[in-house]
């Protein structure tokens, strides 16, 4: 199914990544380049609420992640690194070279905010800004995990779970798990657009689609977090300017500190809570563009 209803005046493209997967995007507007990364379980449907604006300002490049949406979804492998942050924030950074930009701001969202996170860290020399959307550091996460948060997000304990079980249940109703896993947020269902829906559950139905989102968690849950005790060991840090926004209706609001928590392993951080749950670009769209556009744009924000 195509977003082209969600994106009109947009094109539709699918690169090759050095491995030989297909990264597919949604390109439109003017402007310097804008990489756009969504959560689980959904694809760069996400935006439709706010590319039009952003467009207005921006190239942007909406990406579907490996095993999401369009995009290639390879088996696992043993320890997972075929969906490591690091592999999936390579294919990011290919996409963006194959598309003529070296450098690029990055608007994130849930598990692409997690692919940006790491984009950041290994190629800082491509990215100029970074938007985080609704998280934590991972590992801050994990090792905060208290009973209210493995409650609220149970998914991330289920879809780690070893292959096949949690593919397989999946599989067996993939519109309800989608149903189940947004429609249980803070807003429910009511802040989607039935297209929208429609492209997330389409996505979900992919052959593969099942196991490479699980494969994505149980990444995060290993490998992930094998990188980022590295980078903390090392004393690395995200060195570029970062905004991060969470929902103050939602479970990390509710379970963490996201502005105390990407201070340490950031140098310029600014950001705050928005009127909304999780689902930030759907549910408050004006709320995020107010924040977004001035720190994308304003020439006092100091360039690194």
């Amino acid at each position: 199914m195509s977003s082209a209803p969600l994106y009109p005046g947009f094109e539709t493209r699918s690169l090759p990544t050095d491995d030989g997967m297909q990264i597919h995007a949604c390109i439109g507007g003017q402007g310097p380049p804008l990489l756009l990364l969504h959560g689980h379980p959904q694809t760069h449907a996400i935006w439709h609420r706010v590319a039009p604006a952003l467009a207005g300002h921006f190239t942007l490049v909406m990406a579907d992640l490996r095993g999401y949406g369009a995009s290639s979804k390879p088996p696992g492998d043993a320890d997972h690194a075929n969906y490591s942050k690091r592999t999936v924030a390579r294919d990011m950074l290919r996409l963006m070279q194959a598309l003529g930009h070296d450098r690029f701001d990055v608007l994130a969202h849930d598990r692409g905010a997690r692919v940006a996170h790491r984009l950041g860290m290994d190629h800082p020399e491509a990215v100029r800004r970074l938007v985080l959307l609704d998280i934590a550091p991972t590992l801050a996460m994990y090792e905060q995990t208290s009973d209210a948060f493995a409650r609220a997000y149970w998914h991330w304990f289920f879809l780690i779970q070893p292959a096949p079980l949690p593919e397989r249940l999946i599989e067996a109703d993939p519109a309800a798990y989608l149903r189940d896993v947004m429609g249980r947020r803070s807003a429910g269902l009511a802040p989607f657009d039935p297209r929208a829906l429609a492209a997330y559950e389409h996505g979900l139905r992919q052959p593969g689609a099942a196991h490479g989102l699980c494969e994505d968690y149980r990444a995060a849950a290993g490998i992930d977090l094998d990188h980022d005790r590295t980078d903390r060991d090392a004393g690395r840090r995200l060195s570029m300017p970062l905004l991060a926004l969470w929902g103050e209706q939602g479970v990390v609001h509710r379970c963490f500190e996201p502005l105390r928590e990407w201070q340490r392993v950031a140098d310029d951080v600014r950001g705050g809570p928005l009127p909304c749950g999780h689902y930030i670009a759907e549910e408050a769209p004006d709320a995020l563009l107010a924040r977004v556009l001035p720190f994308l744009t304003d020439t006092h924000f100091p360039i690194p």
